[in-house]
C-alpha cells in the first residue's frame, strides 16, 4: 500500500458490508482530493458505506477553520467538510481498513449539521438585514438637520412639536437686537436648548423721517434669523418686534409711521409668522419689567418653586428703567404679617407652575442711562444759566471733555467742560458728581402712598420685604462694571469704590485696556455716579447690599426678551 504523499492521499468508498477484496478500479471509486475536506456528499457516502467496529470518539470535531465564512452557503460547505473529514478520520484514511461507526453517532453528526448551517442561513440573513437597516438609519440621522432635533429627547411632550422655534426683535432706544430661541417641548412646558443673538445700530427712532429706512434697518437680523431657523420651520416660526422706551418718545404719530412700515416690510418680504395680536409694537414698560423678571427666574429655576425664592431684576436700558421683584411681607412681622401691598397699576399678579406670585413692578421713564445724562446735563447748564454763568470745568466730565448744551427755549449755549486734577483743588471729584446727579431724582415730590422712592413712586421696602433674595442689575449696569473688571457679584460699597476710582482719576488702579475703555467713553464718572445713586438714593438699597450683574445665566441673555417669547407660545401653538 502506497504512503500518502503530501497532501494527496486515495480515499476509498464501497457498499459492501463484508471484507472487500484488495480494492481496484472496478470495485472502487477513487478521487483525489487535494488540501480540501470531503464534500457533503463524500461524507454521507463514507457514512453510509463504512462501519467500523470501534467507537468513534468524536475528538476531530475541534477541527479549526482556517478560512473565513461570508454566507450561509460558506457554512453549510464549512460544516460538511469538518463532519465528512472527521468521519473520513473516524472510518479509516486508507482502502481496506476496515472500521464501524456506531448509526447514534451518525444521527447525531447529522442533526449537529443540519442544525447548524439552518443556524447559518438564518443567522446570516438576520445580520446582513440588521446591518443594512443600521446603515439606513444612520445614514437618516446623518441626513437630518441637526437644527430639528433636540439634544434632550427624541419623542416631544403629546400634542407639541419636538422643536420649536421663536424670533424677537428687541428694538431699543440705542439699538435693535433680535433673539433667535429654539426650544424644546421634551416636557409639558418649553424647555430652551439655544439662542442665537445679533445687535446693530443704531435704532429705529433714529429714522423718524426715513420710515422705509428704519424697516430695511433690521435686514442685517432678519439675515441671522433666515440662517438659524431651518426652512422647513419658517412659516410656523413665530416673530415679533417690540420698541421700547427710545421709540415711545418720539411720539404716537412718527412712531407709528416706523411700526407700520417695519409690520409691512417683514409680512410681505420674509416667510416667519408675525403673532397675531400686535405684532409690531410699543411695549408697556410694565410688560418689560414683568418679562425681564421671567427669564432671570426662568433661567434659574426658580419659577414654580413654593419656597418663592425669586430674585429680584432691575434692567438699565436707555430710556427707561424697571425695576421688579416679589415683596415678602410675611418677613417683615411674622406675627401679624406686616401690611400689604398697596392697590394700583405697580401690582402684578401671575400663576407658574402651580404658584401664585403677586409681584412689584414699576417702570421709570426717562430714567434710563442716555436720558439721564441728558437730563443731569441739562440741569447743571440751567443752574448756571441762572447764575449768569456759561461755562463751567465739571467734576462729573473726564480732562478733554467738551459739549455745549441748550437751554431752555432761549437757545443759549451753555459749555459743559471736563476738569483736571489740579482743577479739583483737593477735593473729591467722585463726591461732587454724585452730589449733582441725585438732583435729578425729585425725592421731594408728594408721595400719595407710603413708602416712596422718588418721583412720588410707591414701592415697598426693599429693606424690610427684600431683604435677602438675589437681586439681578443688567443691561447698561453690566456695561459699565464687567469692562473694569467687576465681575458677577459685588456690594454695593465696591460700586462706590470703583466709581471714586474712575472720577478721581486715578489711572494707575487699572489695566492698560482698562484705561483706554475710560479714555474711550468719556461720560464713565456721570454713568457709575448716576448708577450708584439710582441704587442707593433711587429705589433705597443698602451699600452693604450685595448684587449680581451679568449678562447671560446659563448661556442666555437676561433682560425681556426671552420671557416675552416664553408668552406667546402659552398663548399659541406653531408648529404641529
Amino acid at each position: 500500500m502506497s504512503q500518502p504523499l503530501d497532501n494527496t492521499f486515495l480515499r476509498t468508498t464501497s457498499r459492501s458490508n463484508s471484507r472487500p477484496s484488495p480494492p481496484s478500479q472496478s470495485q472502487s471509486v477513487q478521487r483525489r482530493i487535494t488540501g480540501s475536506p470531503l464534500s457533503t456528499s463524500d461524507f454521507c457516502t463514507l457514512a453510509s458505506s463504512r462501519q467500523t467496529s470501534q467507537p468513534y470518539s468524536g475528538q476531530n470535531l475541534s477541527h479549526k477553520l482556517d478560512y473565513p465564512i461570508d454566507s450561509s452557503k460558506g457554512v453549510c460547505n464549512t460544516m460538511a467538510g469538518i463532519l465528512s473529514n472527521d468521519a473520513y478520520n473516524a472510518l479509516g484514511q486508507y482502502p481496506g481498513k476496515r472500521r464501524q461507526i456506531p448509526f447514534r453517532l451518525f444521527l447525531r453528526l447529522a442533526v449537529i449539521f443540519t442544525a447548524v448551517c439552518t443556524l447559518g442561513y438564518f443567522g446570516v440573513g438576520f445580520l446582513r438585514s440588521s446591518s443594512l437597516s443600521n446603515e439606513s438609519a444612520i445614514s437618516r440621522a446623518e441626513s437630518m438637520d441637526p437644527r430639528l432635533l433636540s439634544e434632550h429627547c427624541d419623542i416631544p411632550h403629546p400634542g407639541r412639536p419636538l422643536i420649536q422655534y421663536v424670533l424677537m426683535i428687541d428694538a431699543g432706544s440705542t439699538g435693535s437686537r433680535i433673539h433667535v430661541y429654539k426650544f424644546n417641548y421634551c416636557k409639558t412646558n418649553p424647555e430652551l436648548e439655544d439662542e442665537v443673538f445679533k445687535q446693530l445700530e443704531p435704532g429705529l427712532s433714529s429714522f423718524k423721517d426715513n420710515v422705509d429706512g428704519a424697516a430695511h434697518s433690521l435686514d442685517g437680523l432678519m439675515e441671522v434669523a433666515m440662517r438659524s431657523v431651518p426652512e422647513s420651520m419658517h412659516k410656523c416660526t413665530p416673530i415679533a418686534v417690540k420698541a421700547t422706551a427710545g421709540l415711545r418718545m418720539l411720539g404716537s404719530e412718527k412712531s407709528n409711521y416706523i411700526l407700520n412700515a417695519v409690520e409691512r416690510h417683514l409680512r410681505e418680504d420674509y416667510p416667519f409668522k408675525l403673532i397675531p395680536r400686535s405684532p409690531v409694537e410699543i411695549m408697556d414698560g410694565k410688560d418689560e419689567g414683568i418679562y425681564a423678571w421671567i427669564t432671570v427666574n426662568y433661567l434659574l429655576g426658580t419659577l414654580g418653586d413654593s419656597e418663592h425664592n425669586t430674585a429680584a431684576t432691575f434692567d438699565l436700558g436707555g430710556g427707561s428703567t424697571q425695576i421688579v421683584f416679589e415683596p415678602r411681607f410675611e418677613l417683615w412681622d411674622k406675627k401679624t404679617g406686616g401690611p400689604k401691598m398697596a392697590p394700583g397699576e405697580h401690582r402684578y399678579e401671575m400663576t407658574y407652575g402651580g404658584q401664585e406670585y403677586t409681584l412689584y413692578q414699576h417702570s421709570y421713564l426717562g430714567y434710563g442711562l442716555m436720558e439721564a445724562r441728558k437730563s443731569i446735563k441739562t440741569l447743571i447748564a440751567q443752574e448756571l444759566f441762572n447764575a449768569g454763568k456759561f461755562s463751567v470745568d465739571h467734576p462729573c466730565f473726564p480732562p478733554g471733555f467738551h459739549e455745549d448744551v441748550t437751554v431752555g427755549d432761549s437757545k443759549t449755549q451753555i459749555t459743559l467742560k471736563g476738569i483736571s486734577k489740579e482743577g479739583l483743588k483737593g477735593q473729591s471729584a467722585s463726591d461732587a458728581c454724585y452730589k449733582q446727579v441725585r438732583k435729578i431724582f425729585n425725592k421731594n415730590a408728594p408721595c400719595l402712598s407710603t413708602p416712596c422712592t422718588f418721583d412720588g413712586v410707591y414701592q415697598p421696602s426693599l429693606a424690610q420685604t427684600f431683604a435677602q433674595n438675589p437681586f439681578y442689575i443688567f443691561s447698561y449696569f453690566y456695561d459699565r462694571t464687567y469692562p473694569l473688571g467687576v465681575r458677577d457679584e459685588f456690594s454695593l460699597n465696591d460700586f462706590k469704590t470703583l466709581t471714586d476710582k474712575v472720577c478721581n482719576y486715578n489711572m494707575g488702579l487699572f489695566a492698560k485696556e482698562e484705561q483706554d475703555e475710560i479714555f474711550a467713553e468719556n461720560h464713565y464718572c456721570l454713568d457709575l455716579s448716576y448708577q450708584y445713586a439710582l441704587l442707593v438714593d433711587g429705589v433705597g438699597m443698602n451699600e452693604s447690599r450685595t448684587v449680581r450683574s451679568t449678562r447671560k445665566i446659563k448661556d442666555a441673555e437676561t433682560g425681556w426678551c426671552l420671557g416675552a417669547s416664553l408668552a406667546i407660545l402659552s398663548e399659541n401653538n406653531y408648529c404641529k
